[in-house]
C-alpha cells in the first residue's frame, strides 16, 4: 500500500487510483455472479429435457406392453430411470448454484456499498487536503519558513492522508475475502471409489424400478384384456336376447 502511495507525488491521485482499483473489483464480482447464473441456467434446462425424456420414455414403456413387446417396455423403462436419476442429480447441482449465487450477490451489495462510502471520504479528503495545500502556501509566504520546514509539514500532511486511504483500501479487502468471494465453484471432494459404489447403487435401483413398473404395466394389460372379453360377452347376450324377441310367434 505505502509503495503504491508513494508513486504519486498528490495524495489525491493516488485515492482516485484506489478507487479505480476497487471499481475494477467489483465489476469482476458481477461478472463472476452472471457467470454463476449462466451456467444455473444451463443445469435447469437440462433438467427440463430430461424430464421431458422421460415422460416419451414411459408412453413408449405402455405402448410396448400394450403390442406384447416386453423387451422393448423393459428397455425403455430402464432409460427412463436413469433419465430421472440424473434429474435428480442436477436438482441438487442446482440448489446448490443457487446457494453460491445467493452469496455472491449479498456480498456485490456490501462491496457496493462500501465503494460508495470510500468514494464520498475520497472526495472529502481530497477537499481537504486542497484546502490545506493553500493554507501551507499562503503561511509560506507570510511566515518565510525554509524549505525544509516546508517538507515536514507537507510529508506529515500526506502521511495522515494515506493512512485514512488506507484504512479504508483494508477494510474493503478484508469484507471481500470474510464475504468467500474466492470461493472455488468447480472442485469436488468425491473419490473413485464413492463413484464407483454410487454407480452400482443407481444400477441395482434401475433394475428394481424397472422389473416393479413392467409387472405393473403386464398387469394392467391383463386387466385390460378381460375386461373387454367381459364386455364383448354382454354384448354377445344381449344381442341374441333381441333376436328372440325380433322373431314371429306361429299361431297352432
Amino acid at each position: 500500500m505505502n509503495t503504491l502511495l508513494d508513486q504519486y507525488e498528490d495524495p489525491k491521485d493516488a485515492l482516485d487510483y484506489s478507487y479505480v482499483q476497487q471499481i475494477e473489483t467489483l465489476n469482476s464480482l458481477r461478472r463472476n455472479i452472471a457467470e454463476v447464473v449462466t451456467a444455473k441456467k444451463r443445469l435447469e434446462m437440462q433438467k427440463t429435457k430430461l424430464w421431458d425424456n422421460v415422460r416419451t420414455l414411459d408412453e413408449e414403456a405402455h405402448r410396448a406392453v400394450d403390442s406384447n413387446r416386453e423387451d422393448l417396455a423393459k428397455l425403455a423403462l430402464e432409460r427412463k430411470n436413469a433419465n430421472m436419476l440424473q434429474a435428480q442429480g442436477l436438482d441438487k447441482q442446482i440448489t446448490e448454484m443457487q446457494a453460491e449465487q445467493q452469496k455472491l450477490e449479498d456480498t456485490e451489495r456490501r462491496l457496493s456499498t462500501k465503494v460508495e462510502e470510500f468514494k464520498s471520504k475520497k472526495e472529502v479528503i481530497k477537499a481537504q487536503y486542497s484546502a490545506a495545500e493553500a493554507q501551507v502556501k499562503i503561511k509560506e509566504n507570510v511566515t518565510g519558513m525554509s524549505e525544509e520546514m516546508t517538507d515536514v509539514g507537507m510529508a506529515m500532511s500526506r502521511a495522515e492522508d494515506k493512512t485514512e486511504k488506507m484504512k479504508a483500501k483494508a477494510q474493503a479487502l478484508n469484507e471481500m475475502i470474510d464475504s468467500g468471494v474466492l470461493t472455488d465453484y468447480t472442485s469436488t471432494s468425491t473419490t473413485g471409489s464413492d463413484n464407483d459404489i454410487e454407480v452400482e447403487l443407481q444400477k441395482m435401483t434401475v433394475k428394481s424400478s424397472v422389473g416393479e413398473e413392467l409387472a405393473k404395466l403386464k398387469a394392467e394389460n391383463i386387466k385390460k384384456k378381460k375386461n373387454q372379453a367381459k364386455d364383448e360377452a354382454e354384448q354377445s347376450t344381449e344381442d341374441s336376447k333381441a333376436q328372440e324377441k325380433e322373431q314371429p310367434v306361429v299361431a297352432e
